[in-house]
């Protein structure tokens, strides 16, 4: 049932989500909310929700304990078109303890030491897409050439998925991303990477490898602490997000850098300035736009307004990863910029378990580009980039380049 204060939001209430006018930066309305508090704003289903917009506001509520990350509440304001159901994305959409159980089985996986350890592989899937990319020949598409399979290969070789099926995974998690599939397509979707990964640890318990999935089944599942829908929930998620986001700041980042020569050169001239400036390219892009939300489990005072329990809250990353009393200058790309506080990853108990992943992911991408392509340029105007618009997390659908 709508709260009643539906009706006082009114035909001049601002719909979510909000459209950019520019494809490279955060909607410039969120630059005038940020000097308001939290507002209301109208889903597309009709329901209310508070936008949150500034940095403060949006790191203290991913925080707080009395914002809920639980999707099967009936105002949890998700643009998602997979339908709530119990465990269907694993501990993201979880709170404690549930949240902290499942998500401490998988922690050890993508720890620093981890991926240090699994960088040369990663780093000789890089070599290996670039090589295939130059046989084809010139232009290429980016996403479908290097940037999608590199984060694709190297979260299948975590979870242990074979290489032959990341096809698969990869079409399915397109469908679940996309704000416009309809709620079939995307349960049929998720239906299938679960049928794919039952029938991996179904394997698993005979033949165990050096893999997530196997740890999983012989650590935690043969003992009772998981069960298999657990298992398939869990190995769903990280296969969903091990990739979407990585593969979208690769081409974004690549982008950006070529929208600004000039640090483009510095990154070259000096190769470690890479590690600053892919900090910058994260808070930059920011790209989940619409994916960190919550509502509210309690009647609470938040940031100078009173929310009821049962509100939707909408975190906007773009907008605190842009917003100029943290950031200076923030709508300027800056690779020399220190104190990157950014929210790229999130924060709180919530915050991405996969950030060592990711940032080992697009410097070596960015590296390996770099490298091996020192006049890479679009090739065609940034106007004919097809940007996502239309999915939960930002980027573009394909990216043509040339050298």
């Amino acid at each position: 049932m709508l709260r009643e204060d539906v009706d006082v939001l009114g035909p001049q209430a601002l719909d979510y989500p909000v459209p950019r006018t520019d494809p490279l930066l955060p909607p410039p309305v969120y630059a005038e909310l940020r000097g308001h508090p939290p507002v209301r704003v109208r889903m597309p289903n009709g329901r209310p929700a508070w936008l949150l917009t500034r940095y403060e506001d949006v790191r203290a509520a991913l925080a707080d304990p009395r914002m809920s990350s639980d999707f099967l509440q009936p105002n949890f304001p998700s643009l998602n078109p997979v339908p709530p159901s119990p465990g269907a994305f694993s501990f993201v959409r979880m709170d404690a303890p549930d949240h902290g159980r499942l998500r401490k089985m998988v922690t050890s996986d993508f720890a620093m030491r981890r991926m240090r350890e699994l960088r040369p592989e990663i780093e000789q899937m890089a070599d290996d897409l670039l090589a295939r990319m130059f046989e084809s020949g010139k232009p290429a598409d980016l996403v479908e050439s290097f940037a999608l399979p590199l984060p694709s290969m190297a979260i299948a070789r975590i979870l242990g998925v074979p290489a032959q099926r990341s096809a698969v995974f990869q079409q399915c998690s397109r469908t679940i991303a996309r704000a416009d599939s309809t709620a079939e397509q995307a349960s049929a979707a998720l239906a299938q990477l679960a049928a794919l990964l039952d029938e991996l640890a179904t394997a698993k318990q005979s033949e165990p490898g050096d893999d997530l999935i196997s740890r999983l089944v012989h650590q935690f599942e043969a003992r009772g602490e998981l069960t298999r829908f657990e298992l398939l929930a869990m190995g769903s998620l990280l296969l969903f997000a091990g990739h979407e986001t990585s593969a979208n700041q690769i081409s974004i980042s690549v982008i950006h850098l070529l929208q600004n020569p000039d640090q483009l050169a510095e990154i070259r001239r000096e190769p470690r300035l890479l590690r600053t400036a892919l900090e910058e390219l994260l808070r930059f892009a920011s790209l989940k736009q619409h994916d960190l939300i919550r509502v509210t489990a309690e009647d609470m005072e938040f940031a100078g307004v009173h929310m009821a329990k049962g509100d939707g809250v909408i975190t906007s990353q773009p907008s605190a990863n842009h917003d100029p009393s943290v950031f200076p200058d923030p709508d300027r790309l800056d690779i020399h910029r220190e104190f990157n506080r950014h929210l790229a990853f999130g924060h709180g108990p919530h915050a991405c378990p996969g950030a060592s992943l990711a940032r080992v992911e697009v410097e070596v991408a960015l590296e390996r580009i770099l490298h091996r392509l020192p006049d890479l340029a679009l090739a065609v105007d940034l106007d004919q980039i097809p940007f996502r618009h239309d999915m939960l997390i930002y980027g573009v659908h394909a990216l043509p380049v040339t050298w």
